[in-house]
């Protein structure tokens, strides 16, 4: 990350609105404990190997009964055992999944944080104001399948993506952004945290940060580094990175805002009218200075 590179304040300002109005966020040390343990080496693209230099869980404890009762999250969770994560292999959409990703849709769009993200859109001329059809937009965005591999069916969609998790051809791990997925894969015994990641004491994570950079392995295949909110609510992962969808038509988007106590940089990519990827990057916290 360049040190020139300005924060964008029209973005922060609303990125902060959300961030406020993020009622369902957990509270670390409360709501969830988690351990950050060593810090990650380098590991190449592809490679099956890590040092491991965390041997206890990320997650010491989640209050799961919050996950059942908060809409939002039930609904989510509800999805993530939807989709086949090997990409190549065409998804079949049930007529009760489908049912469930509206549902989603339909629940968050009853929060707080996705009102304001609507709203905003509206504003930008980005989306429509009937909600409808914004809820149409919506699930294009974020459920219509595609095609990531060559050659393969409809294997794929940015839902999948960034918060399930893909394996490619089984030697890579792709997307997998979300901290709840983790949470639930690792204890399932399919995820193995490695250790944060982090360039120097501007990074250095603490364990009450709601971002996190990260590398861990799921079920062999090593993730050198991924970034992920920790601790959000579902509906502001969606909002926000929806919001940066829409800031322009490039492959990729990048911007740099200031969240609450957190420099992060955005970044979500296209795949055509879709998200292909999106997460975020901690660049500094607790009110470093980059």
């Amino acid at each position: 990350m360049s040190r020139s590179q300005k924060t964008n304040q029209e973005i922060t300002d609303v990125l902060n609105q959300l961030w406020r109005l993020d009622t369902n966020r957990l509270r670390p040390g409360t709501d969830y404990i988690i351990s950050l343990q060593g810090k990650a080496g380098y590991v190449a693209q592809g490679s099956h190997c890590a040092t491991d230099k965390a041997s206890a869980p990320l997650f010491k404890y989640v209050n799961e009964d919050k996950l059942k009762s908060i809409r939002t999250y039930a609904c989510f969770i509800n999805l993530l055992d939807n989709y086949e994560m090997s990409t190549g292999v065409s998804e079949t959409v049930t007529s009760a999944e489908l049912k469930e990703n509206h549902q989603f849709i339909d629940a968050i769009m009853e929060t707080e944080v996705m009102k304001c993200a609507h709203k905003y859109l509206v504003k930008k001329g980005q989306s429509p104001s009937d909600l409808v059809k914004f809820k149409k937009q919506l699930y294009d965005i974020w459920f219509r399948l595609y095609h990531r591999a060559r050659g393969g069916g409809e294997d794929s969609c940015g839902f999948e993506h960034v918060f399930v998790g893909e394996t490619k051809f089984g030697s890579e791990i792709m997307g997998l952004h979300n901290w709840i997925q983790f949470y639930l894969q690792e204890k399932h015994g399919n995820v193995d945290y490695k250790g944060y990641k982090a360039r120097d004491n501007k990074d250095t994570p603490d364990e009450d940060d709601h971002v996190l950079n990260l590398q861990f392995s799921l079920k062999g295949l090593v993730k050198p580094v991924g970034g992920s909110f920790i601790g959000v609510s579902p509906e502001f992962e969606v909002a926000v990175f929806t919001i940066i969808f829409f800031m322009s038509n490039e492959k990729m988007t990048s911007v740099v805002v200031k969240v609450d106590e957190y420099m992060l940089e955005l970044v979500v990519y296209r795949h055509g009218c879709s998200i292909g990827t999106s997460f975020p990057k901690l660049l500094s916290s607790n009110n470093r200075d980059l």
